[in-house]
């Protein structure tokens, strides 16, 4: 009977050890991967060391694309902030469900936000038992049945307008205020800072759980609100409001890197680092050589500062030069953790994957459409059609004219025709808008495209300054 119990106990002690031999030694492969996207506010397109900056410190950016990919033709779907994020967190061009203006919602027609029969990725990890979380500006909806806790994140840190204060609010409206879940929050410091924060906590929280995280900062978005300490080590700095909420920005990233290596996550991590839209006229940003800004379909309003990272599958420190769109953070992410999806859920992006490990080679896109209202664009390829609603189109050939100064309608007419007949047809297959803009805000968006399609200064930026 001794000698039983003596052997019970060796068969635990053994089956016990090889249990945490599991756990311990259990090679990156067998685990899923974390995902993580990193989304900016109207950042420009090179305001990032990786991106040639010069004068913006950004050194964990830096760094986390040195252990990445970068992008060099990548682009959002639109050129304003909530219908790009849509296009983003869906998969789908935002077109087809009528989400195409700024905001979510506009005069008589209340906030519509999303449509209540469109997927987003968030739900797709959820029910994959993934753990969800959303941090920042939302921006899709503020309706009940657009929260964020109704759309696959089991958690949501953050404030559901476009826009407020890096400060706290005394009275803060329901769109404005920070909340936890529904709850509000009443916060100290700088709001950069507490997302930052909070980032990290989640992942110390969720360690040993994969989890996907939509990390959507403010920052670079008016108002341009930055920290006395930040601001007093840019004095002088002839950007030195943009430095200072840079400079912020990456201090959080990187302390969101660093908790990630301390809890041996970081090469089984997929992250992706992008901005919302191009760089605006109004938050002293930088688009470089690019035309445009954001709000105009001129490559400066929708090619961004782009990157992915993925360390123990994707090789680093290197530039993929591949016509891709955020729309492929969807089906990549979903391919990366090998996770189930509905057949019948139409993703308009492709997995990135076989581009990065290269076993494919080319474009992952020949063609990119946008559309807002009055103002349309085409891809294809190398060339891009820009039409303005009883106005006119230009045609430009990228790969000679990034800058898009040589309108080559006249010149080139069977591209032209081309493109005009693609883009037809995929209007065609497109929702009409739910909502509009106000009339002013328009108006101005119109006269910036016409100024920019005949290579004129644009006078006014703004409904707002004359």
């Amino acid at each position: 009977m001794k000698n039983s119990f003596i052997l019970c106990l060796c068969l635990v002690f053994v089956f016990s050890c090889k249990k945490q031999g599991d756990i311990q030694e259990r090679p990156i492969e067998d685990k899923k991967p974390n995902v993580i996207v990193i989304l900016l506010d109207d950042a420009g397109y090179v305001d990032f060391g990786f991106m040639g900056s010069k004068d913006l410190d950004t050194p964990h950016i830096d760094n986390l694309a040195k252990d990445g990919v970068i992008f060099t033709d990548a682009h959002v779907t639109a050129t304003v902030c909530a219908p790009s994020r849509a296009g983003l967190i869906t998969g789908q061009y935002q077109q087809r469900f009528g989400f195409e203006a700024n905001d979510t919602g506009f005069g008589n027609s209340g906030d519509i936000g999303l449509a209540d029969d469109v997927t987003t990725i968030a739900e797709v990890f959820k029910q994959n038992e993934y753990n969800t979380v959303a941090l920042g500006k939302w921006h899709l909806g503020g309706s009940d049945s657009d929260h964020p806790n109704q759309r696959g994140f089991n958690e949501f840190f953050g404030f559901l307008g476009g826009g407020r204060s890096y400060f706290p609010i005394k009275h803060p409206n329901q769109k404005q205020m920070l909340q936890h879940n529904g709850e509000k929050i009443n916060f100290e410091g700088y709001l950069t800072d507490v997302l930052g924060d909070y980032s990290s906590k989640f992942i110390e929280e969720n360690k040993n759980t994969p989890f996907f995280m939509y990390l959507a900062y403010n920052a670079v978005h008016t108002p341009l609100d930055a920290k006395e300490e930040d601001l007093i080590k840019y004095q002088g700095h002839p950007r030195q409001k943009l430095a200072a909420m840079t400079w912020s920005l990456d201090e959080n990233i990187g302390k969101l890197i660093t908790t990630l290596k301390a809890h041996n996550l970081y090469d089984n991590t997929l992250i992706f680092f992008l901005s919302d839209n191009g760089g605006a006229h109004n938050n002293q940003s930088d688009n470089g050589q690019l035309k445009g800004w954001k709000g105009n379909k001129y490559e400066g309003g929708h090619r961004v500062p782009f990157l992915v990272s993925w360390p123990s599958k994707i090789k680093g420190n290197s530039k993929f030069n591949g016509l891709t769109s955020s729309l492929d953070i969807f089906k990549t992410s979903v391919e990366a953790a090998n996770l189930k999806i509905d057949e019948s859920l139409e993703l308009d992006g492709v997995s990135l994957l076989p581009y990065l490990s290269k076993q494919e080679k080319g474009n992952p896109h020949n063609e990119l459409y946008w559309r807002k209202l009055e103002e349309s664009a085409i891809r294809v390829n190398n060339h891009k059609l820009i039409s303005l609603k009883n106005y006119g189109s230009v045609l430009y050939d990228l790969n000679k004219d990034i800058k898009e100064e040589y309108n080559l309608a006249k010149i080139d007419t069977s591209t032209f025709n081309e493109l005009s007949k693609r883009y037809y047809h995929w209007d065609l297959s497109m929702k009409d808008p739910l909502w509009v803009e106000g009339k002013n805000w328009m108006k101005v968006t119109y006269d910036i495209h016409k100024n920019l399609m005949n290579n004129e200064e644009v006078k006014r930026k703004s409904p707002y300054k004359k």
